[in-house]
């Protein structure tokens, strides 16, 4: 890692966590703890677009190919489309030839994962910790240090550029 990506990187993460500063909880957790956004589903209707929706809120799937943030190699952060929980940040991104937004690793604490049975075999399928919204599953089969590949709906993200 060179020494700007190191601390683009370190500066993302510090700017991440002004986002969300609550405070800790001494016993249960290293990480700020997050409080959950609760909305109905007309709620959510009204703040998200049709697709939106379908992918954050009813566990859908966009078309591969499909997202403009598939090829952004901007720098900064990717929120959650439903509540702008930081997620991601750019130096996280990598092109796993997929047609998803891919990246081997996350901001900890800001992702919850539980199983999907929804397909023959196990999948690992992770929300946001915030808003409870769908983002996309996580493999096995990503690039070092990890070996991870957090693949997400690129509709389910926003992208905010670094400042110049």
């Amino acid at each position: 890692m060179t020494r700007r990506a190191f601390l683009f990187t370190c500066i993302a993460l510090v700017l991440a966590n002004r986002f969300d500063r609550r405070g800790f909880s001494g016993t249960e957790s290293p990480h700020p703890r997050i409080e959950t956004i609760r909305k109905t589903p007309e709620e959510w209707k009204a703040l998200l677009t049709p697709e939106q929706y379908r992918v954050l809120r009813q566990e859908g799937t966009e078309p591969p190919h499909s997202s403009p943030l598939l090829k952004n190699k901007d720098k900064g952060l990717y929120v959650c489309a439903g509540c702008e929980l930081p997620l991601f940040t750019s130096e996280m991104k990598y092109d796993s030839h997929t047609g998803w937004p891919s990246f081997y690793t996350s901001i900890q604490g800001r992702l919850d994962t539980k199983p999907d049975h929804k397909l023959i075999h196990l999948r690992t399928e992770y929300h946001c910790a915030r808003c409870g919204g769908h983002q996309g599953h996580l493999f096995d089969d990503g690039p070092r240090p990890t070996y991870q590949r957090w693949c997400n709906n690129g509709v389910a993200l926003k992208f905010i550029g670094m400042i110049k």
